[in-house]
């Protein structure tokens, strides 16, 4: 791959560019057939978060870089492939961009603004200070996660419409990040984890327990806004059930098959995903 298209995370950055394209379908019930300015807002937001997401990607690779030539010596700045100094560079751009982009849509969607201060503030606290502190990290990255939606949200003007789906957002990325930290218990002797500190078992209960409340919240557009009968509804019941199942199985196994119980994990966000799109069409 491209170094540069590797330090960005090029792949994580589609996830959180669909998330806020998601959350804001979602959040406006229309389907497709929504008015340019909506399209122009939420495309605005799903540019900002990828600038944001990106910058984060780089500053990460920018801190780790030492531990890098040890642990991952393939990646870009370990390799030499791309200098310290333009890596920086690359870090300010994206974070300016990330925000100088939405600036023109502040005005009609003044929430943005506050998500977004937010969000920069919770990504720097994670890099600079709650990385290493293993189980507050999680919460900080599912935080992250959950904001994406949020933001999707806000640029439809209707954020607290998402905040279900933030919820559930927030909890799966916490046991897929729990999860993802006994899977490298060994390896992470620079980092405090939840793993650690605790044991594979205590994790284990803290993994699962978080797929059960994400469970539990996938019922509410049900009893808030979403109609069981429709066809929205009808289509979110289907992807919700399937996608709370491969939930089950991502921490049936537990503290066994990590890996496979990790990579169940990101196919239930995956479907997920698209039983979020699902509630636009109500």
């Amino acid at each position: 791959m491209n170094p540069w298209l590797r330090i960005v995370r090029a792949g994580n950055l589609l996830v959180s560019f669909a998330g806020v394209l998601v959350g804001g379908l979602a959040a406006a019930g229309l389907g497709l057939s929504v008015s340019p300015s909506f399209w122009v807002a939420v495309l605005l937001a799903a540019v900002s978060t990828a600038c944001i997401t990106a910058g984060g990607n780089v500053l990460n690779d920018l801190l780790d870089v030492e531990t890098d030539r040890t642990n991952h010596p393939d990646r870009p700045l370990a390799r030499g492939t791309i200098s310290l100094p333009r890596a920086r560079a690359l870090t300010a751009g994206l974070f300016i961009a990330g925000v100088v982009v939405v600036v023109p849509i502040l005005p009609t969607v003044p929430a943005l603004g506050i998500i977004l201060a937010f969000a920069v503030g919770a990504l720097l606290a994670y890099e600079f200070r709650f990385k290493a502190r293993g189980f507050v990290g999680n919460l900080v990255v599912a935080l992250l996660t959950g904001l994406v939606f949020l933001y999707g949200g806000a640029a439809a003007g209707a954020p607290l419409l998402m905040a279900p789906f933030a919820a559930m957002a927030f909890f799966a990325t916490l046991s897929r990040e729990v999860i993802k930290d006994m899977e490298d218990v060994a390896g992470d002797v620079d980092r405090r984890t939840l793993p650690q500190t605790h044991g594979l078992t205590f994790s284990s209960v803290v993994a699962r327990s978080a797929v059960g409340v994400a469970i539990a919240v996938s019922a509410v557009p049900f009893l808030w806004f979403l109609p069981v009968g429709s066809v929205a509804g009808i289509m979110y019941l289907g992807l919700v059930l399937v996608a709370d199942a491969v939930f089950v199985v991502s921490i049936a196994y537990l503290p066994a098959r990590l890996h496979w119980e990790q990579t169940m994990s990101k196919v239930a966000m995956t479907v997920a995903l698209f039983a979020f799109l699902a509630v636009a069409f109500r």
